[in-house]
C-alpha cells in the first residue's frame, strides 16, 4: 500500500508493507505512479518508508522472481525507473526521509529525491552487485553525481553498506537526526520546504535564464507575503532577535 497525505503544500507519499520491509512490488510501482499524479500542485514531496526498520528494502524478491525473461526484466526496470524519473523532475523540492536502512532499489529510490535525511541509525548501500545485478531504476547515474564517478563505482561496484554518518560525509545523505528527534525534523524540514519561494529557488538552481531567474524574483518581491514578512522585519523592537 502507498498512502498519500498532503497539508499545506506539502504531500507525504508512504510506502506501507510491513510484511515485505516496504520492499517494492509491480503493484507498488502503479500505486507510486499514482500517488504522484495525486500529488501534483503541492509545493514539496516527502518520501518515507512506514515503520522504523526500513525505508525501502529494494525490489520484492518473491514477487519479481516471477520475471524471467529479458523482455519482462526490462519492462520492470522501466516502469520503476519512470517513477524515479517522475520525482526526480517534480517542480517542488523532494525530501527522502530514511527512516530505516534503504538498501538496493530503496537507494534508488532515496537518491531520486533533491535531499535526504536519514536517522542516525541508519544504512545506506547499493547492494545489487550482490545480487548478480546492477541498479537499473537511474540510482548508478544519481548516485554518480552525489559522489563522483570513481566513488559511486566503488560503492555500487561492491555493495559497500554505509552507515548514516558516512553516507552524510560521502554526500550522499544531507542530514542525519538522532533518532528521538527524526520524526519532528524530517517534518519540519518539510513544512520548510513547502514555503511558496522554494519552488522557485529549485528552478533557478536547477539552471534557467538568468532573466528567468530576475523575473522569478521580482513575481515574489510584489507578492503580498513578501510584504507581510518585510513589516514583521521593519518593525521588530530594537535588539530584538
Amino acid at each position: 500500500m502507498v498512502d498519500l497525505e498532503i497539508d499545506d503544500g506539502l504531500a507525504v507519499m508512504t510506502i506501507d508493507r510491513p510484511h515485505a520491509r516496504n520492499a517494492i512490488s509491480l503493484d507498488t510501482m502503479d500505486q507510486l505512479d499514482d500517488a504522484l499524479t495525486r500529488a501534483a500542485g503541492a509545493r514539496a514531496l516527502v518520501l518515507k518508508g512506514a515503520g522504523d526498520k526500513a525505508f525501502v528494502s529494494g525490489g520484492d524478491l518473491k514477487e519479481l522472481s516471477a520475471l524471467r525473461t529479458t523482455a519482462d526484466a526490462a519492462a520492470m526496470a522501466r516502469r520503476m525507473r519512470g517513477v524515479c524519473d517522475r520525482i526526480a523532475a517534480f517542480p517542488g523540492p523532494t525530501l527522502a526521509a530514511l527512516n530505516g536502512h534503504a538498501i538496493g532499489g530503496g537507494a534508488e529510490f532515496a537518491v531520486a529525491a533533491d535531499i535526504r535525511i536519514a536517522a542516525d541509525d541508519v544504512k545506506i548501500g547499493f547492494s545489487q552487485v550482490t545480487l548478480a545485478i546492477m541498479p537499473a531504476w537511474g540510482g548508478a547515474e544519481r548516485l554518480a553525481e552525489l559522489v563522483g564517478r570513481g566513488r559511486a563505482l566503488l560503492l555500487a561496484g561492491t555493495g559497500r553498506i554505509l552507515g548514516a554518518e558516512e553516507a552524510q560525509r560521502l554526500g550522499l545523505i544531507d542530514v542525519v537526526a538522532s533518532r528521538a528527534s527524526f520524526e519532528d525534523e524530517w517534518r519540519a524540514l518539510g513544512r520548510a520546504l513547502a514555503a511558496p519561494p522554494v519552488v522557485d529557488i529549485k528552478r533557478v538552481i536547477a539552471g534557467v535564464p538568468a532573466e528567468e531567474a530576475i523575473g522569478a524574483f521580482a513575481d515574489l518581491w510584489v507578492s503580498d507575503e513578501h510584504w507581510a514578512a518585510a513589516e514583521r522585519v521593519m518593525n521588530r523592537p530594537r535588539g530584538a532577535g
